[in-house]
């Protein structure tokens, strides 16, 4: 683990973790690095729970499929983010999402049992890595509640413009970039792609914003 300690020092997961202590920690957790590549599963909906996971570089996709295929994008997990957990905390058989990648990407697998449970080596900073992994399951749920609130909203204009005010709010510009492609960002906000494509288009016809590709711009205050 020690090629990746410059990387695990900056995840939220060993906040407050002296850089020593990282490594013996990885050596209690069992963990265990690995590549996935672009568009490849970490794992998808119904396989067995087995481990939490914390991606080291790139990007993935938390996704959910209906029966005829339909996929909405729940969330998108960058460098840093650790996912998986909530089902090892439930104690699931089984996922009820997949995750695919958006990009190469590495990641760190973690044993469930040796995270959540007082690790046998009484190592003194396996209580601030629990309460580390409490601060990022809040934080998720924070994150699905803004989600909430684009999705619920009534019209396609209402769904886009909440998004956007919200990643400009993140980015502390009204100049931004998105994560998502056209069709992601449609099955993010459980949307239509065409539906969203003529949206964008009458939104900057009529000033509200300029877009190009990833790049976008919130140019006037939104009168409903």
């Amino acid at each position: 683990m020690k090629n990746y300690l410059p990387i695990l020092k900056k995840a939220p997961l060993f906040n407050g973790i002296p850089c020593a202590d990282v490594e013996k920690l990885c050596g209690c957790l069992e963990a265990r690095a690995f590549t996935v590549a672009r568009d490849s599963y970490v794992f998808r909906a119904s396989d067995s729970v087995r481990s939490v996971y914390l991606l080291l570089s790139g990007m993935v996709h938390i996704t959910s499929e209906d029966f005829w295929g339909n996929q909405t994008i729940i969330e998108s997990m960058t460098e840093h983010t650790l996912f998986g957990e909530a089902y090892a905390v439930v104690g699931a058989e089984q996922h009820l999402v997949s995750v695919v990648a958006a990009e190469d990407s590495l990641i760190l697998e973690i044993d469930p049992e040796k995270l959540f449970e007082t690790c046998q080596n009484e190592c003194e900073c396996h209580d601030r890595l629990i309460k580390n992994t409490m601060r990022i399951l809040s934080e998720k749920i924070i994150r699905l509640t803004e989600k909430m609130g684009h999705i619920s909203q009534r019209t396609m204009r209402e769904k886009i413009l909440s998004y956007l005010s919200d990643c400009s709010r993140r980015a502390h510009s009204n100049s931004f970039y998105v994560l998502y492609s056209r069709q992601q960002l449609a099955d993010y906000l459980c949307a239509d792609r065409s539906a969203l494509s003529h949206e964008l288009s009458k939104l900057q016809k009529d000033g509200m914003i300029r877009y190009r590709k990833n790049h976008f711009e919130l140019l006037a205050p939104y009168n409903r």
